[in-house]
């Protein structure tokens, strides 16, 4: 599906995008026949308003069942001089979106599945999330999976982690500058082993 795009007040009164797409999926249809088709969003999450996660169930006739993942790409322009301030994407795990950066809590709560795409699409996550809990100390010594260029033309895989608080920066092995590394924990790396010198504590 394209894109769909809206003003601020066509979101009817919702603050969010995840309100608005939690509204959105969330609903209860009368067919001809009589029964009832309808969608029900046990959890969701927004993460700065780039990108929304959503375990969804499916109710036919007030009977909950499966449980798959919404993805919807969004934009947040509130200052478009179109009115298009706010727009929306939205794909399901069965058609293995791109975005693969679902939280923990959401993924747990997903029914079982066979569906090619969507398990390739959870694998991603499981692997992205495996990533981002690798823990890394002030002074570690790293190295990259693959080597980067940077500006200066140079080509490095090793560095020393400078960590205050949650920014971390990256100091050449061999000397210089503090440099970024960018999406540093979702790439693939490697802590050297190096020997610590620990203070001496005198009674």
């Amino acid at each position: 599906m394209g894109w769909l795009t809206m003003s601020f007040s066509s979101m009817g009164g919702h603050k969010t995008a995840k309100f608005y797409l939690d509204a959105q999926l969330t609903y209860d249809h009368k067919l001809d026949d009589g029964s009832t088709q309808g969608l029900r969003v046990i959890a969701s999450s927004c993460p700065g308003n780039r990108v929304y996660y959503a375990a969804a169930q499916t109710i036919t006739n007030g009977v909950p069942g499966e449980i798959f993942a919404v993805v919807c790409l969004v934009r947040w322009s509130p200052h478009s001089r179109s009115g298009e301030q706010f727009g929306y994407k939205d794909m399901t795990e069965s058609m293995g979106p791109g975005e693969a950066e679902c939280p923990a809590d959401i993924l747990s709560l997903l029914t079982t599945t066979d569906r090619e795409y969507s398990l390739d699409w959870r694998r991603r996550c499981f692997a992205r999330l495996r990533l981002r809990s690798r823990s890394i100390r002030n002074g570690d010594r790293v190295r990259l999976g693959s080597p980067m260029q940077f500006t200066d033309g140079s080509t490095r895989d090793e560095f020393i982690v400078e960590k205050r608080g949650r920014t971390l920066r990256f100091r050449d092995v061999h000397g210089g500058g503090l440099c970024r590394i960018s999406h540093f924990m979702d790439r693939h790396w490697i802590i050297v082993p190096t020997t610590r010198v620990h203070k001496t504590v005198f009674a």
